[in-house]
Parts: C-alpha cells; structure tokens; sequence
C-alpha cells in the first residue's frame, strides 16, 4: 500500500497503478476533489487558492497537474513555486486565499509526494472536512468550468522573503543580541527549500550561515528524515569549521533538529522543549505536544507555572488543544514547533530564531543549554503494515494486557509507566505502526519498545 489518504493529507509513491500510488491521474482526482469541496464552502464569485513546492523530483509535475485542474475548476491560483511548508501556510491568509496545497511528502524519501490540504486560515483540515474530500474524490461528482470561466495562474515568489520578514519581526526574536554574538551555523537543507529559506533567515539575523546540501534539485543526500543516523556529514563539518552548532531541517521545513558544537545531536525532541522554555520565559502559559513527544515539555512548562497537556498525533490534533488551551506555544516532539503569534503551524524558520534568541541571552554553548534539560532517551521502531494484519485488533489486544496501567486511547495505546512510556499507533504517513517508548535510559527505552515489539509479534503470529 503505497497511497495513504488521512488527515495529514494524500500521500503515495510516484509511478504505478492507478489508486494504488500517487499517479497523475490521482493527483487530478484528489485536487479536483478539494477544488470541489472549497466551491462547496463558500457561495461566491471568484476562488483563490495557493499552491506551494518542495524541491523533490516529482513537484514541478505535480504541481503543474494540480494547479491546471484547479483552472479546470474556475479556480484562480498563486503560484509560490519552490517554498517551504509555513511559508504556504502564511501566505493563504495574506493573500486572502480560500485555501492551500502544499506539494510535500515531508521526511519521506525522494520516491514519494503528498498534497498537503489548507483551509482559509492557512491550517491543515481536521479529519471532517479530509473525509469529504475523500468521499467527493470517491463519487466521481466533479463538474469543471466552461472555458470563459477557467481560472488564471500568478506568480509569486515573494513569499520566502516575507516569511523572514514575518519572523523578523515577532516580539520575542531578539535580533539585537542575536548579532551581538556572531554566531556561525552549518545548515544541512537536504537539498530541498529549507536551503534557499535557512540561509537567508540567518544572514537577516546576522548569523553566518554554512551551507551543506542547500542546492534545491531535489536529490536528497541522505535519508531526508532529520535523525542522528543521517547526519554524520553535518556532523563533520559543524567541527570542521569551528561552528556554534548546526542546524537540519526536512525537506519541506517544518521539522527542525539542531546539533551542538561538538557535532553531537541536541536532541530532535528538544528542539520544541528549548523553544518553549524561551518563550515561557517572556510569556507565560500553557503548553500543548502530541502523544508520542517527550516529558521534558511537560517538565519545563511546570518550572515556568504552567499547565502541559498532549494530543492525538498529527498537527491539526495538538493546534485544536493548542486553542482548547490557550498554549502560547507547542509543538511536536519531531522538531515541529508551532507559535500562535507568528500561525498555528509547524514552522522551522520560527524555530530557529526563537532558539537563537535563547542561546544568545543565555550565553552559553549549545552543548551547556541541553545540561539545562532532564534527559530522557527515545527509542522509536516500527512493524511494516502487510494485508494481513489487523491493527485494529492489536492493539485492542495490547489494551487488554496493560488494563492496569495508566491508558490513554485517544490515538492508538499510550502506557504511561511511573518511569517510562510507550505508544503504540497506526501511522497517519507510511504503512507502519509506530512503536515510541521514553524512558531515563537509552537501555531501558530500547527494552521497553523491544519488549512492546514481541508482545505484539506474539499477538499477530508474526
């Protein structure tokens, strides 16, 4: 199964069937689908849609394939080209726009590519509105516009600029001190936009950027997910040129993971606790991540007097508790930090200057910040989907064996040990279930989810 429809969008392999991978003809079926579901939305006259890229090898086709077959539609498209996740997602209500698609499979490999649905506010849709569009895709009811009606495409390749301008000028980005202390960073772009967009956000900052991969052709150097085993060449090159840290980001630049002086990970995880403990500093408040992030937020919020609380996994889960709660920050413990006073999404480029600011008013090493934290060690496996297993069925099982720990049932299984966690979902991006165990240890996390593994290997006879 290499075409998964959910609330994190419509996300497939290129080449294939029909209905079995992201084909052109279900990159026409699904955009024809949300242009329908937008025209039903609103009664008007014109409809505006942005339409943005990553830089992998399929955007430029299916691009161009979504954004005529919303001309099909009637529907006037802004053309942003190659840009970056937030970018897109701040852009739609700047230009008063109905809604947005991002060209995007985020962190999975260059075989893949996804579009990744907007509504008005530039948000990702909750799991209602995505049930529609599948069902209007799935009825074939689409009617397209006569030709004096098509829409028109623009141009706009502004909108990476007025992004960094955005950042610029939040509150709490202390460009000042920022410059004062001329700092010098690796960014490792994965050759995709988070290349054309970190570079220029530091260089605003004063920062001097090194650049590792920031060509946007697409071919992604290595294994375009932000995590410690592919990032050995950032690694190298942070201690090569005597730099203050490193930054990675994922090909559409909404996951951010840092790495220290010393070419040692921060800790993709702490990427949001780091950033929350700056901003809870200057405004205090509550804090929201998913199931499957790190207790370390919860820790740091209740040292600033604030109250923590997790959502089901996906964005638009922790944003809708982000609102429920009035968080002033939160986020996802896979580098995604979302701050209500730039928008409600994951925005790399907000994280780095709000974890600059952090770092230049602390005045200390990056390696010195992360003493700061109570560590906690992640292990995160996966069990490959086949036709065969039922999931459904597993973990109702799993439920059945911890009924006398702490569950939460919300988004799959969370066991809530006194020590230790462990989750265990279906995933919303690839055919997998995830299995995330925290504990004190790398060992005893290891354990745990090796232990959790077995346990559900016993149940499906595998």
């Amino acid at each position: 199964m290499t075409l998964i429809k959910s609330i994190s969008g419509i996300r497939g392999t290129i080449g294939g069937k029909v209905g079995e991978n992201l084909t052109p003809i279900d990159a026409v079926k699904f955009a024809s689908a949300y242009g329908t579901w937008l025209k039903e939305q609103l009664d008007k006259e014109t409809y505006r849609v942005v339409v943005g890229r990553d830089a992998r090898l399929s955007g430029d086709m299916i691009q161009n394939l979504v954004m005529n077959t919303l001309v099909g539609l009637g529907i006037h498209v802004i053309d942003l080209g190659l840009s970056t996740t937030p970018t897109v997602e701040l852009a739609v209500p700047m230009e008063h726009a109905d809604g947005g698609i991002i060209l995007t499979a985020s962190h999975n490999p260059k075989q893949w590519n996804a579009l990744k649905l907007l509504d008005a506010k530039g948000e990702f849709l909750n799991a209602i509105e995505g049930a529609k569009i599948l069902d209007i895709a799935e009825s074939d009811t689409m009617e397209f516009a006569e030709v004096d009606d098509l829409g028109k495409i623009t141009k706009n390749d502004a909108y990476i600029d007025i992004h960094i301008d955005e950042v610029l000028d939040l509150p709490l980005v202390n460009k000042r001190a920022i410059e004062a202390c001329n700092f010098k960073v690796v960014v490792d772009g994965v050759n995709s936009t988070g290349g054309i967009a970190i570079p220029l956000l530091l260089e605003a900052l004063g920062v001097e950027p090194v650049k590792l991969y920031c060509d946007p052709t697409g071919h992604f150097p290595h294994n375009p997910e932000p995590l410690k085993e592919h990032l050995g060449d950032l690694s190298e090159e942070v201690k090569k040129h005597n730099a203050d840290f490193g930054i990675v980001v994922d090909p559409d630049v909404d996951r951010l993971a840092f790495m220290d002086e010393n070419g040692d990970m921060f800790g993709e995880e702490y990427t949001l606790v780091a950033c929350a403990d700056y901003v809870l500093s200057k405004k205090p408040g509550n804090t929201v991540s998913n199931m499957s992030s790190t207790r370390a937020l919860r820790d740091v919020t209740e040292k600033h007097g604030g109250t923590y609380q997790a959502s089901a996994v996906g964005e638009v889960n922790v944003v809708n508790l982000m609102k429920k709660n009035n968080a002033v920050i939160g986020g996802e413990g896979n580098g995604g930090i979302i701050y209500p006073d730039s928008h409600y999404g994951r925005d790399a480029l907000v994280g780095v200057a709000l974890f600059l600011s952090l770092l230049a008013e602390k005045k200390m090493a990056v390696s010195d910040l992360r003493k700061t934290y109570t560590s906690y060690f992640m292990s995160k496996k996966k069990i490959q989907l086949t036709p065969e297993l039922d999931v459904d069925a597993i973990l109702v099982a799993m439920e059945a064996r911890y009924k006398n720990e702490d569950l939460t049932t919300i988004d799959g299984v969370k066991i809530d040990f006194s020590e230790s966690w462990a989750h265990l979902r279906k995933s919303n991006t690839e055919p997998i279930i995830r299995i995330y165990t925290e504990a004190k240890s790398q060992e005893e996390a290891d354990t745990l989810a090796d232990k959790i593994i077995s346990e559900i290997k016993v149940i499906a006879n595998l």
